[in-house]
């Protein structure tokens, strides 16, 4: 479970930013302000914001990688500030963005975030075979990973990220750039994270994802809230025909 409770994350502007901004806008910036929510085991939360809106500063501070300004988050238990390295024991993390080392194979970098994790060898075996059947990267596994498609690269990464079986998965804008193949490839793994019990948050540009795959969902804008609910309720209020429109909608009434 994750528990998110009157978060805010503020950045100090540099004096390039400020010019940039105008005089009014002050020597820092929240990103996240006051922002609450719920991440229940067994259910996917969806997180939707435009770029900038504070979506993945809010994943990182869960994944521990930033500092929360005030407020608190708790992960499995587990209070993310005093004790992040228990979080991040019980957290995977997956980005589109994520740098793999290119002259490494995929069987080597799988094995190092292993040992990171301190998994046994027969544990560390029946998982890579798991995940490897799963995502089919046993063709390519001896390969360097600087040698293979944007798609392969995304397939590693969702190893690396869940190969120590979390309790806790975090997608941010996993299926980004990549082919309908892989992306459902993608789309699978969370529902078979949803299925074994397992707290699952993403973010996604892709609306039909949300559709597909939302139990609970939180829009955000400038970093704050504009919606907190089920599914089923954003869909009761929606005032458009779509899910997109929408999204578009409470935008830019916030």
């Amino acid at each position: 479970m994750i528990i998110v409770d009157r978060l805010t994350k503020r950045f100090a502007l540099t004096r390039q930013q400020r010019r940039e901004m105008g005089p009014d806008s002050g020597r820092s910036i929240d990103a996240v302000q006051d922002i609450s929510f719920t991440c229940r085991p067994g259910r996917i939360f969806s997180l939707l914001g435009p770029n900038g809106a504070g979506k993945t500063t809010t994943l990182r501070m869960i994944a521990t990688m930033l500092k929360p300004t005030s407020g608190s988050i708790t992960v499995a238990g587990f209070d993310s500030v005093q004790h992040p390295e228990e979080v991040r024991r019980r957290v995977g993390f997956l980005t589109g963005n994520t740098g793999l080392y290119d002259r490494l194979t995929p069987d080597e970098l799988v094995k190092y975030y292993a040992d990171l994790h301190g998994m046994d060898p027969a544990t560390f075996r029946r998982r890579r075979e798991e995940l490897y059947t799963i995502l089919a990267i046993h063709e390519f596994a001896r390969r360097r990973i600087g040698r293979l498609s944007s798609g392969m690269k995304q397939k590693v990464s969702i190893a690396r990220t869940m190969i120590h079986d979390p309790q806790v998965v975090i997608f941010d804008e996993a299926t980004a750039a990549l082919d309908v193949v892989t992306s459902r490839n993608i789309i699978q793994l969370i529902r078979q994270c949803r299925e074994q019990g397992r707290t699952v948050i993403f973010s996604t540009h892709r609306m039909g994802e949300v559709s597909l795959l939302s139990d609970d969902l939180a829009i955000i804008h400038r970093g704050r809230l504009v919606f907190h609910g089920t599914y089923p309720e954003f869909q009761a209020g929606m005032k458009t025909s779509s899910v997109e429109d929408e999204f578009i909608r409470l935008v830019e009434a916030a």
